[in-house]
């Protein structure tokens, strides 16, 4: 299928395998590019040396574009930047709006540059400073959503931008797609669907928690880090929402020294990343703390299989999928029934008595 995001990164099909933290490792993106969708490496949960073996790992299982997601506040941003350059990634996308000049050093070097974005505001604002492409996520998308839903999101920026625009936040499917597709998209991103794939490295025993979830089990609560985020509700997800400022805090600066351990940042790192998002967002100290440290509490439920100690960032689309196709079945069976989709719907008589 060829769509403008296809001709923009040089993959097969209009599918994106977001940068989800401690699950979009070189085996997920690895095996996504295999099968011909656009996988990203998540590097924020990486050092910068881990992320720059992580790419080359990538590297020698695959000949496919991938790319490399970035938090544009991080305090190390540009080391980052040069290590995609340095390892010729093909594209760089980005949780935050980067800034202009981030933008550019990227594009001088031939990377192609995807926001990732919540509001036609940010989307205008980041092609106006040129980027290539914009990812637009929905309410329905997991992790940190807003609260317009993807339908009425994505032909607002469909709208307002000239560059291709990729549709995230509620897909699984074959007709997802043509439905964006229709709405003026270039392809889909999808998380929770690659998460919830055989080639991803989250536990079996979390997957099945995944699995047995309904959605109404899907919840977006502001107690993990101050801001809206989507996940599964969960007695962990709970206990947060229940404890007072006190023990919130007690949490946060243990989880925050684990993840200053990992993440190889110093404390001054952490503060100045703590700063950078607290600036304009009216969130206390704890839950500044407790943004630093979301990584750490993903990593509880996505590599240790902690799910009493963790959060699960989720999507919606976690309530109506059953099984865990590998990327390459799963990619094929998306393909297959867009193509079935458009035929039906393009079948003499189809749209009415003059289709």
């Amino acid at each position: 299928m060829d769509t403008a995001l296809t001709r923009l990164v040089g993959v097969r099909h209009p599918i994106v395998q977001t940068g989800m933290g401690w699950v979009a490792g070189p085996r997920l993106v690895s095996a996504t590019a295999e099968a011909g969708a656009l996988g990203i490496l998540a590097s924020a949960t990486m050092s910068p040396q881990r992320l720059r073996d992580a790419v080359r790992e990538v590297r020698s299982r695959t000949d496919a574009p991938f790319g490399v997601n970035l938090r544009a506040d991080a305090g190390d941003a540009r080391e980052r930047v040069r290590i995609i350059v340095e390892e010729g990634v093909r594209v760089a996308s980005f949780a935050l709006a980067p800034s202009r000049e981030l933008i550019a050093e990227l594009k001088d070097a031939g990377v192609v540059v995807i926001p990732s974005v919540g509001a036609r505001r940010h989307a205008e604002k980041v092609a106006a400073w040129g980027a290539d492409a914009v990812v637009v996520q929905g309410g329905e998308g997991g992790g940190h959503t807003g609260d317009v839903a993807t339908t009425v999101l994505l032909p607002q920026v469909v709208d307002a931008v000239g560059i291709p625009v990729v549709a995230a936040g509620g897909f699984h499917d074959g007709r997802g797609l043509v439905a964006a597709l229709a709405y003026g998209a270039a392809g889909v991103a999808m998380g929770t669907r690659f998460l919830l794939t055989s080639d991803s490295t989250v536990p079996d025993a979390v997957k099945a928690r995944y699995l047995a979830a309904t959605v109404k089990d899907v919840t977006v609560t502001r107690a993990v880090d101050g801001l809206p985020h989507r996940m599964l509700r969960t007695e962990f997800v709970d206990a947060l929402e229940r404890s007072g400022r006190a023990r919130a805090l007690l949490h946060a600066v243990r989880h925050a020294a684990g993840f200053r351990r990992i993440s190889g940042l110093t404390w001054r790192g952490m503060i100045r990343d703590g700063l950078a998002m607290k600036h304009g967002k009216d969130l206390t100290w704890s839950q500044v703390l407790l943004a630093a440290n979301t990584p750490m509490l993903l990593r509880s439920a996505m590599v240790d299989g902690r799910t009493d100690l963790g959060v699960m960032a989720s999507g919606q689309v976690t309530g109506v999928i059953d099984d865990l196709p590998s990327c390459e079945e799963l990619v094929n069976r998306i393909m297959k029934e867009a193509e079935e989709t458009l035929t039906r719907l393009t079948a003499p008589g189809r749209l009415g008595p003059e289709g």
